[in-house]
C-alpha cells in the first residue's frame, strides 16, 4: 500500500515532513512530489493516474491541487490547506468546497499529521498490521 504526497510548491515542505514522519512511523510506503495544479497541471493528472492508494496534496492560496487530483482518479485524496495567505482560510474553503462528485477529505489548517493519519486509515481498512498499529498508537495517546 502506497500513498503519493504532492506539494504545491517546494515552500510546502516544512508540511510535507510531518506528514512523511508520520507515515514513516508506521511503515507507510510513499513518496513525495512537487507540482502545481496552476503551473503544471498535464503533471498532476500523471500522478493522479499512477498507482498509489492515497493521496495527500498540500496547497496553499487558491488550493486547487487536492481537487484536480481527485478528479483524474477514484482513490481518496486528503488535502491540507497551508496558511499562505488569510491564515489559511482561503485554502480550507477552497479545499472544502469541491463540485459535487469530486470529494476530497480535508484536515485542519497546516495539519499535515492527522493528514497522515487519516490516510493511515484509510489504509488500515484492509491491513491488519496498520490497524493495529493505529490501536496502538491510540492507547498510546490515552495514557
Amino acid at each position: 500500500m502506497k500513498v503519493l504526497v504532492v506539494m504545491g510548491s517546494k515552500s510546502d515542505s516544512h508540511i510535507a515532513e510531518k506528514v512523511t514522519k508520520v507515515l514513516e512511523e508506521f511503515g507507510v510506503e510513499h513518496e513525495v512530489e512537487v507540482a502545481s495544479a496552476h503551473r503544471n497541471p498535464k503533471k498532476v493528472e500523471e500522478l493522479a493516474k499512477k498507482d498509489y492508494d492515497v493521496f495527500i496534496a498540500i496547497a496553499g492560496l487558491s488550493a486547487a491541487l487536492p481537487g484536480v487530483i481527485a478528479s483524474h482518479t477514484t482513490k481518496p485524496v486528503i488535502g491540507v490547506p497551508v496558511s499562505a495567505k488569510l491564515g489559511g482560510l482561503d485554502s480550507l474553503l477552497s479545499i472544502a468546497q469541491m463540485p459535487p462528485g469530486i470529494p476530497v477529505a480535508t484536515v485542519g489548517i497546516d495539519n499535515g499529521k492527522n493528514a497522515a493519519l487519516l490516510a493511515i486509515e484509510i489504509l488500515a481498512l484492509k491491513d491488519e498490521n496498520l490497524k493495529k498499529k493505529l490501536e496502538e498508537y491510540r492507547e498510546k495517546m490515552r495514557t
